[in-house]
Order: structure tokens, then sequence, then C-alpha cells
């Protein structure tokens, strides 16, 4: 039955095609201005490590002194060189990194490449494991490394690419800021959405292109980027005081029994470097998740959030005037109803039919609604935002497109469907 009702939809579209533009503009503007927004939070929001998420925690300390405490009140948003180290080398969670954001100059081997200065990433040996960082060449250093500030880097593939024309350069060397490091890795394609590890340098920026270890960057004292928050007598000068909270700290702890344990650890921590003088503050520390990090940070920019909502109001709108539509449309075929209810047509049947017509405006609709989709996120990707580029139609949003042009505008027949089934049809055919 469902092929006989859809062959009688696209006749009766075809009958009236006026009214079937119409219909199928309204649905078209209200999906591609929804999908629009939609696809732009739905990438801005998701999880970047789905596998690992759970697993992932972000531990907050509060080694500030007492100018300006209230209760209540949050800890830093990152961690001291000497907090940081301290937890680094307790190793309580099964994996932890410990880490900052910074820049390098680097002067290419071929002279016909420019030296240019790139982002890095100034870490610790487990942010590769902990993070699922794939590689396409070689592998991360190790402790020993990390320990003994070693001249190694990981690169990214872009910058493999761009510097070794996308070959295996593991064991060759570059120069960077007047030094040279040996080459021990090369990333494969990697952009976590969003760059969760450190929101200080930007919710949605793009991976670092070098990787060094902490320790290595520290010592020849490579300068760093990001946000840094110093109180009492601590400068910018020296970072490594315990007056300025500039690092960022994971770990991952693959139990909750594991995750208790360790907010529990932090506690402790925190009284004894009370109890030394370190601290001034009572214990105040936070153990978020991965995700919960994100939410409790708003990643997603509050102008996203309102796009939404006026795109969403826009759609209703588009949807009224499409029961306007289909309601003056059945009904203008009342005639041809009332012939079919007097040939034994069911109430029931009648319905199907008007919703099969409507379910197939929604269906045309949805394909001009992911044209124009495709074409606002285009307009998107050229806006001058970090999370421009980012804004891709993936499969399963262009699923959801299809399903919601086709269920909004059943939606939207009930009423028009229902008002033209419930007539009676002898007067009907007497009008006819």
């Amino acid at each position: 039955m469902f092929g006989y009702y859809f062959e009688l939809a696209l006749c009766s579209l075809k009958r009236n095609k006026v009214l079937t533009a119409l219909m199928v503009l309204a649905i078209a503007l209200g999906i591609g201005a929804s999908m629009t927004t939609l696809t732009v939070l739905h990438v801005l929001s998701g999880d970047p490590l789905p596998d690992k998420s759970a697993k992932l925690y972000y531990p907050q300390l509060d080694p500030r002194d007492l100018s300006g405490m209230h209760p209540g009140a949050e800890p830093p948003n990152q961690v001291s060189w000497m907090d940081g180290m301290n937890l680094l080398k307790a190793g309580r969670a099964d994996r932890q990194a410990l880490m900052t954001g910074g820049a390098v100059a680097i002067q290419p081997a071929e002279s016909a490449i420019d030296p240019f200065f790139e982002d890095a990433r100034f870490t610790t040996r487990d942010f590769f494991s902990m993070f699922d960082v794939p590689f396409q060449y070689g592998h991360a250093w190790g402790k020993a490394e990390d320990d003994n500030d070693a001249r190694l880097v990981v690169l990214s593939q872009r910058i493999n690419d761009k510097l070794f024309g996308g070959v295996d350069s593991t064991g060759k060397t570059l120069r960077m800021g007047g030094k040279d490091f040996r080459i021990v890795g090369v990333l494969d394609s990697w952009r976590p959405t969003p760059h969760f590890y450190d929101l200080t340098t930007g919710n949605y920026s793009e991976s670092e292109g070098v990787y060094l270890p902490l320790l290595t960057a520290i010592d020849l004292k490579f300068p760093f980027n990001g946000s840094r928050d110093c109180w009492g007598n601590g400068t910018n000068a020296d970072m490594k005081t315990g007056l300025c909270t500039w690092m960022q700290f994971w770990v991952q702890l693959d139990t909750p029994a594991k995750a208790s344990a360790y907010k529990q650890f932090l506690i402790n921590y925190s009284s004894q470097q009370k109890s030394l003088g370190v601290y001034q503050r009572e214990p105040n520390v936070r153990l978020r998740g991965l995700m919960q990090w994100l939410d409790y940070s708003k990643v997603v920019p509050s102008d996203v959030h309102l796009q939404l909502w006026l795109a969403l109001g826009f759609l209703v709108v588009c949807l009224v005037n499409t029961v306007g539509l289909m309601l003056a449309k059945f009904l203008r075929r009342s005639g041809e109803l009332g012939v079919r209810r007097a040939l034994g047509a069911s109430r029931g049947s009648v319905f199907a039919q008007l919703l099969v017509e409507a379910g197939t405006v929604g269906l045309v609709g949805g394909i001009g609604g992911l044209l124009l989709a495709v074409l606002g996120l285009w307009f998107v990707r050229m806006q001058p935002s970090d999370y421009a580029a980012l804004a891709h139609l993936d499969l399963p949003m262009l699923a959801a497109t299809f399903f919601l042009a086709v269920s909004a505008t059943l939606v939207a027949g009930l009423l028009p469907a229902w008002r033209a089934c419930v007539l009676a049809p002898a007067p009907q055919l007497k009008a006819a």
C-alpha cells in the first residue's frame, strides 16, 4: 500500500506545482537553517576521545594565598610547576602527563624553506599513550629521556610533510631554537576537537606541530604560551616558583575506585602542603572527568547556542506555514477524497495516504534543506573564528537532516490530514 500511496502523492504534488513548491521551500529553509546550527553544535560539543574520555581526569589544586578568598571558590584551572612535578613524581595514576604549550623557531635543513616559528607542546611521555595519539612513523620517547633532558622531538604529520615531503624522517636531525634535536616519531593525522588538553591556547586550536620533552624545553628556556596566574611575590620571570599556575596536568584512572582514591590523595597532598606552610588555604581540590571539564570550561561559544535557538524558532515558523499550505491543499481535494470514501476507503486509509504525501514533501524539502545546510556551513567556514574550519557535515548529521525533515513534516501534516479525512463524503460528492 505504501507504494500505491507514494504514487498518489507524486501525482498530487505534480498537479499543484505552485503549492507544492511553496511547501518544499518552507521546509527546506527551516531544515537548512536548523541543520547548519545543529551541525556546528554537534562538531563543537562532541567527545574528543569517545573510547577514553571516561578514564581521563583533570586535577585542580589551590595553592593561592588568602587574598581574595571566599567560600566555595573554584581552584585555579592550571597547576604550578612545583605541584605538577610533585604529582608527576608521586605516580599515583595509571598514566599521567604534565605539559604546557610553547613555540619554537625551526631552521630547516633545506635552504628552499625559510625558517619559521611553530606551536609546540612541551610534555611528558605518557601524553601520547594516554590520549591515544596515532603514530605514522616511529614512537614516543621513554622515561629515561624524560628524566635526562634528551633532545628528542616528535613531529606532526603536517610539519613532516612540510620539511621532509611526508617520508619517514625518524632518526634525522631537526634544528630548533639553535639546537639539534633527533626525530623519534611522526604523528598520523590527529586533531582532537575540542583542544581539550590545553584550553588556554584556544578551545578549537589545531594540534601543535612539534612535541618535546618538558624538562628539555624548560631548561633550554623555550618560550611558552597560554595563560598564567601569579599571586603574592610570584612573577612571570621565574615560573618555577610555587606562586604561579601555568601548566596542565592530566591523569588516566582506569576505574571509579581509582578515581575516588586519587581525589583523596589530592586532598591529603593539599593538607600536607598546608602543614608545611606552602599552602595557606584549606584543601580545595577538584577531579573532573574530561567531559565534565569541557562542560565546566564552557568550551562551546554562547553565540552558537543562541543561533541554534533562533534556527529552531525559524523552523517552527516554517512548519506553521506548511500546516496552513497543507490544510489548503488537502481541503481543495475534498471531492477526490469523498469519492475514495464512497468507494469503500476507510478514514485510516485516507489519513495514511495524506501522511505519505506529507512525508514526500518532507523528503524533497530535506534534499533542499541539505543543499542549504551545505551552503550555510560553507559560510561558517569563511568566518575568522577558530572553530570555523571544523564545520563539516558528517554521516550522522546527513541522516539527521532527512530524519528531521520527514518527521517534522509528518507532524505538520497531522492536523491537515485529520481535518480532511473526517469530512463526511456525501456533501463532498454532491459538491463535486
